[in-house]
């Protein structure tokens, strides 16, 4: 009969974690794992994404080998891709918000210019990407995706609970709230990626968040 150990890492490990050869492979791993996005987003940029494992590792620069030591398939780099695009949207928002007046107009800038980043991308693959591989990828990877909406969501609920804290909205569940206006902002934004707007993303945007204003009870 075996005996499992609930011991903790042994001191060999422990050793293994500190060792410098260990912490420069890992860094050059981080390193190689943002270069294929990064030729990933430029290919996306230029053609959608319709690109090739080939054309990929020629445009990262690296062996075929090396991309599959760092994903198991083109679907996992895609989500990797609209998990980096969407992080990057978020602290963007969030660095140009910082300096609104209260907790409630940093929201409003949030839910609006999202959707007007779909006027924003001149290609519109960006805005097209995301759409097109946002529900295909959540079946694929339903805990990915949802990490990676996660990140807009949690943004959204710390200015929630900040308004709360400041007596500017009433006190509800945030973390619930911050998940409805997430998905009504996705699915505006999903669907001003492909639909001609006959009103303009500026006065959708604004209509939007006067839904959400109300609905929150600002």
């Amino acid at each position: 009969m075996s005996v499992v150990s609930t011991a903790g890492p042994s001191s060999a490990e422990r050793a293994a974690e500190r060792s410098p050869v260990v912490s420069r492979s890992r860094e050059r791993q981080i390193e190689l794992t943002k270069t294929v996005i990064s030729a990933a987003r430029r290919l996306i940029e230029a053609q959608g994404d319709r690109f090739t494992i080939q054309e990929l590792v020629k445009e990262a620069g690296i062996a075929l080998q090396t991309f599959y030591r760092l994903f198991a398939s083109k679907d996992e780099l895609l989500l990797a891709v609209l998990d980096d695009m969407i992080t990057e949207a978020c602290a963007h928002l969030e660095a140009a918000a910082r300096e609104l007046p209260d907790p409630v107009a940093r929201v409003r800038f949030y839910v609006t210019q999202v959707v007007q980043l779909v006027d924003r991308d001149a290609t519109n693959f960006g805005a097209q990407f995301s759409t097109a591989q946002h529900w295909r990828l959540y079946q694929l990877f339903p805990d990915g995706m949802s990490q990676a909406n996660r990140h807009f969501a949690d943004l959204v609920a710390r200015q929630l609970e900040a308004a709360h804290a400041d007596g500017l909205l009433p006190e509800t569940d945030p973390q619930r709230d911050a998940w409805f206006v997430t998905q009504l902002v996705m699915a505006v934004y999903h669907h001003a990626a492909f639909a001609d707007s006959d009103r303009g993303l500026a006065t959708r945007s604004e209509d939007l968040w006067q839904f959400c204003r109300r609905a929150l009870g600002a």
